[in-house]
């Protein structure tokens, strides 16, 4: 039995922590009166606090509360909410990230610099603007300075075991003054019946403290939507004794009360605890392995039943074969994510560099509920930082230049995902100068890459930006110039099996569109078969497959094209790309491919049927041939090589573009 390390845990609970701290914070900036996420920013610091210190990040504790404390003047109305405090705690954000990577470096400088610019941002003197309207839970000017109170609270069952110590939450409140604290065991069972993982005990405490209410608030502030707390304010008059109750009331008065709507309650709080189940990746990833090697096992089974002519053994395949299919794309499903877990980390770039560029920059989204698969998600995340910061920097023009053009100030940034069959497409769109062809093309005929005057199409023009060293930056700055970075997205989203489709229009801006498929697991593939070997054309590219008779392939040699519904398509021979040394079958077959616009046909011996394909990676040594994106095994154990689709096509458009220049 694998047991989960607790420190990795709360890192993953602090990283989770962080996105949703950083979403407040951003949020934040577009109404900086708003209460609620200044409350929701506040409440994740404390936790963050909280958690830090239970698991022994102390460093990351201290620092933190400081964090906490500047936004508690905030919530309290002692200082207003500001730019200048929201950058400094995204700064600080970043700094509380290094203390839980590495928790035995404390980075003093670093910290004592983001504390300064901390403090600047909420003021010394803590008196900077008067006090809001107070809440019905601030304490009122005509209370006596010190208060008794009575506080009953009881704790989930499973609190201890999500990490939960009451025992901290004990002495917090003895920190606020003299405490005494009385614990019900009633509720704890027999021996035989008790887990040693549940929570059994509820506590009764009176607090005598010149504190007020809402400091008893801060103490249960993430734990407060999942327990049951009674908070009574004692004075020395009976009759003015007044109760606050939290939401919920103590289970044994409900219970007697209520008695149906306790069970609904606890039925809910059962079915809340119940909704999520944290997994490690590692385990879904050898779970798909699992499923994977399960339908190469199944494809073995159907082609000895096809062969065979015993009927029971046909049908237990026919079960088999429906069976594992159900559990493939259960499987899939557990994988995917949806894509706003990418699309948020932008929102925090695009406000770094607006500071640093000094341009106005808005993020716009959609489709953020698209899902893809978690691996995919995670090797698109570097080439669409490369993608939003060129569109930033380059594309977007100063406030100044843009109300010259007629334009708002404020320069957008839009990230677009659709699904489309098995792929997805992302589009990144800016509204800014678009791409100067002539920079393009002089900057590419200097450093070689085409020649002088030579003629190119738009798509291949524009496509010159992904080259390894291309720049059409005047100077070097840290934001871009050295020509690195937009390569390396062209060769992710290579490695991905995903094509690049880019469109600009001068003056209006630049769109930059990326086709990747839905997983890289499994994928419904094509089975055809050129010479003596079989090949797999991933099905999603696959548009149609028509016949290649022997006249129609003497008619089109020396030119390679299909006419196809008033349109030709080029058409790459496999058998000869392949050096196959094999003579064509009678009738030979073209199945037309395509990526976005651009399509392809790829002459074929023989189209065997579908076939899902269990993709597995090419060696090290096989790492560097294009034709292929990966290989997989078929039902008689031989294996199958799987054509790359963006490299074909792309390779068949390079020959249309020759024979138009030839003719």
């Amino acid at each position: 039995m694998n047991i989960l390390d607790p420190i990795q845990v709360f890192r993953t609970e602090a990283a989770e922590l962080f996105e949703q701290i950083e979403s407040g914070l951003l949020d934040l900036l577009h109404d900086l009166s708003n209460q609620g996420q200044i409350d929701a920013v506040f409440r994740g610091l404390h936790t963050l606090k909280g958690s830090g210190a239970m698991f022994g990040f102390e460093a990351l504790a201290a620092f933190t509360h400081h964090c906490e404390t500047a936004f508690d003047r905030v919530r309290k109305g002692e200082v207003p909410a500001s730019s200048e405090l929201i950058a400094a705690v995204l700064e600080a954000q970043d700094h509380m990230r290094r203390l839980v990577d590495n928790p035995a470096a404390a980075f003093p400088e670093t910290g004592d610099r983001l504390l300064a610019k901390l403090q600047a941002a909420v003021g010394a003197d803590g008196a900077a603007v008067p006090q809001k309207v107070q809440s019905a839970a601030t304490v009122k000017a005509d209370e006596p300075s010190t208060t008794t109170w009575q506080i009953n609270f009881s704790l989930p069952a499973n609190s201890m075991a999500n990490g939960t110590n009451p025992l901290g939450l004990l002495d917090e409140l003895a920190e606020l003054g003299d405490c005494t604290i009385a614990v019900n065991t009633n509720a704890i069972p027999s021996l035989d019946l008790i887990d040693p993982t549940n929570l059994y005990l509820s506590w009764k405490v009176t607090l005598k403290t010149d504190q007020p209410r809402s400091a008893i608030d801060d103490v249960f502030i993430f734990v407060m939507d999942d327990m049951d707390i009674v908070v009574k304010k004692i004075s020395s008059e009976p009759a003015l004794v007044a109760e606050i109750v939290q939401p919920l009331a103590p289970v044994e008065e409900a219970a007697k009360a209520h008695p149906a709507a306790a069970q609904a309650n606890a039925d809910s709080k059962n079915n809340k605890n119940a909704e999520n189940v944290r997994v490690p990746a590692e385990r879904l990833d050898e779970l798909m392995d699992r499923v994977g090697e399960l339908v190469i096992a199944q494809s073995r089974l159907s082609q000895l039943a096809n062969t065979s002519v015993d009927i029971q053994l046909r049908s237990v395949s026919e079960d088999v074969e429906r069976l594992s299919g159900e559990l493939r794309d259960t499987m899939m499903v557990l994988r995917m994510v949806p894509i706003s877990q990418l699309f948020s980390r932008f929102r925090r770039l695009v406000h770094d560099l607006a500071r640093e560029t000094g341009k106005q920059i808005e993020l716009l989204t959609e489709g953020e509920s698209t899902e893809v698969d978690k691996v995919v998600i995670e090797r698109l995340a570097d080439p669409l930082v490369h993608l939003v910061r060129n569109s930033c920097d380059h594309g977007l023009e100063t406030p100044e230049e843009r109300i010259a053009a007629g334009k708002n100030p404020a320069g957008q940034v839009t990230l677009v995902a659709r699904q489309s069959g098995g792929d997805v497409t992302i589009t990144i769109r800016d509204d800014g100068r678009g791409i100067d062809r002539e920079r393009v093309r002089a900057k590419a005929e200097s450093s070689g890459l085409i020649a002088v005057g030579a003629t190119l199409s738009d798509q291949d023009l524009l496509q010159m930006i992904f080259e390894p060293g291309f720049s059409t930056a005047a100077q070097v700055t840290n934001l871009s110039g050295r020509g690195v970075g937009m390569d390396v997205v062209k060769k992710t989203i290579e490695g991905l099996r995903g094509t690049i489709n880019v469109s600009s229009t001068p003056g209006s801006g630049s769109e930059i569109t990326l086709a990747i498929p839905l997983t890289l697991a499994i994928i419904d593939g094509l089975l055809v078969r050129v010479g003596t070997g079989c090949y797999v054309i991933p099905l999603s590219a696959v548009e149609e497959c028509l016949e290649l008779t022997p006249e129609n392939d003497m008619k089109s040699r020396g030119r390679s094209f299909i006419s196809l519904r008033e349109s030709l398509v080029p058409f790459i021979r496999l058998r000869e790309l392949f050096h196959t040394g094999t003579t064509p079958d009678q009738f030979q077959k073209v199945v037309v491919i395509s990526t976005g616009s651009e399509r392809v046909g790829l002459v074929v011996d023989q189209i065997i049927g579908d076939h899902q394909t269990v993709i597995k990676a090419m060696s090290k040594l096989h790492h560097d041939v294009a034709t292929f994106s990966g290989a997989t095994i078929l039902g008689d154990g031989s294996v199958a090589l799987i054509l790359d689709v963006g490299h074909l096509v792309t390779a068949g458009q390079q020959q249309e573009a020759q024979m138009r220049i030839a003719g």
